[in-house]
């Protein structure tokens, strides 16, 4: 049975200490065993699969597996990590099942010479992690309030449909909005955060309650989550209501489809590709022991981490939505083949 710490986390350090002896012979880059592991099961985290897939293929290493706990707790994820590092794994790709939390398993990975990146969401400083790839997801919902704010003729009511509290994405994002629609000096007033939307449920019951008892009050929202935004454009087209602007985030088909027919008025893309593409390339680098990360990289700071690496976003709309996933890639790949050289330093 494995021990536990008072803070609940898998005492591995003998695990992961076993591990790094069997990593320290000498692999090769190309033998290395990469782990992507998001903080549960959530359709953001799908592309990650074939981001997987792809890298592996693409820059000769061993493995790169995708692999999901559970569910959403955190000793489920850091359970996980012990399991890998224990099979062999050499570095990990972790969107953190808590910000603070992860920080003591990360720790002791690296004490063990193996090493982790934060993916789509980022640990809190002071962190082992490498780095953290990921959407700006301020930046992300703060233009994505401007932009239903645009939509809704610059005044009127707003709605924010916020996800998981346990995600550390999500203040930011709560933020984020406020700040929007306080640039407005009362233009737009935001009625409500409802948070916890981004579960099946959880967002049926909330947005169909809401739009039940205020529909007339409100004329925009944003959702911030995956599922809000599925659940509020799949809502909206049964009500047949295309007075109230709404801006989603990512890009599930049953969104795209609102938008094309006038439901929707955009939502924001993200790149959870690009996060497991370029996480693994980076991770492999690491791995080899032949890279590390530079300080005096062009970082960007964030309330979280000073090192934050932007993955890449953009707003879908009907002017784009033929040709934004070539966008995506082409940003993948400008990231990607400039990684090594501004962030890396290589012997």
């Amino acid at each position: 049975m494995t021990s536990v710490n008072r803070s609940g986390f898998p005492a591995a350090i003998g695990v992961f200490a076993i591990a790094a002896t069997a990593l320290a012979t000498g692999a090769l880059a190309s033998d290395n065993k990469i782990a992507l592991i998001p903080g549960g099961p959530h359709p953001y985290f799908a592309p990650w699969e074939q981001a997987a897939a792809d890298a592996q293929k693409d820059f000769d290493i061993a493995a790169v597996d995708f692999k999901v706990p559970a569910e959403w707790k955190l000793n489920l994820q850091t359970e996980l990590l012990e399991s890998l590092a224990a099979q062999g794994y050499s570095a990990f790709g972790i969107f953190p099942g808590d910000s603070v939390g992860i920080n003591s398993t990360v720790t002791e990975l690296q004490s063990a010479g193996l090493p982790s990146a934060a993916l789509a969401g980022c640990a809190q400083d002071p962190t082992d992690m490498a780095f953290c790839l990921g959407t700006d997801v301020y930046n992300s919902a703060y233009i994505g309030t401007k932009e239903l704010i645009k939509a809704m003729g610059g005044k009127g009511n707003i709605v924010h449909l916020a996800g998981l509290l346990v995600d550390p994405n999500t203040t930011l994002r709560v933020k984020a909005v406020e700040t929007a629609v306080e640039e407005t000096n009362g233009e737009v007033t935001l009625l409500q955060t409802v948070a916890d939307t981004d579960a099946q449920e959880a967002a049926d019951q909330k947005i169909s309650a809401l739009l039940a008892a205020q529909k007339d009050e409100i004329g925009g929202m944003i959702a911030t989550g995956y599922i809000p935004s599925v659940v509020a454009s799949k809502l909206l087209r049964t009500l047949g209501d295309k007075r109230i602007k709404f801006i989603g985030i990512d890009d599930d088909q049953i969104v795209l489809k609102a938008i094309e027919d006038g439901f929707v008025a955009g939502t924001m893309a993200q790149n959870p590709y690009g996060q497991g593409y370029i996480g693994a390339y980076a991770l492999d680098l690491l791995a080899s022991g032949d890279c590390t990360m530079k300080d005096d990289a062009p970082w960007i700071e964030t309330p979280q981490t000073a090192r934050f690496i932007d993955s890449g976003t953009m707003v879908i709309n009907l002017d784009n939505i033929a040709s934004y996933k070539d966008d995506l890639k082409a940003i993948t790949a400008d990231i990607q083949g400039k990684f090594k050289d501004t962030y890396m330093t290589c012997s």
